[in-house]
């Protein structure tokens, strides 16, 4: 169990171990659970994160090929 003391402005450090096993850095977004008389911390994601992987293409392009569209579409 991991331990931190609540100070006079509401705030506490969450353990570094926790952090790092949530993938937490400075700036990110935590969400409150209040589940009865405990509460989760839990990592929130951003809407990209929670949209990554969602949209999946039809095929697939070599780098080559990408770099073939992006000229024929500008004009070069």
């Amino acid at each position: 169990m991991h331990t931190s003391t609540l100070t006079s402005k509401g705030q506490v450090t969450i353990p570094a171990d926790v952090r790092k096993r949530l993938g937490l850095h400075p700036g990110d977004p935590v969400a409150f659970i209040v589940e009865g008389s405990e509460v989760r911390l839990v990592r929130r994601e951003s809407r990209i994160e929670a949209a990554f992987g969602i949209c999946k293409p039809a095929t697939s392009l070599s780098v080559e090929d990408m770099e073939q569209v992006i000229l024929g579409r500008a004009g070069a």
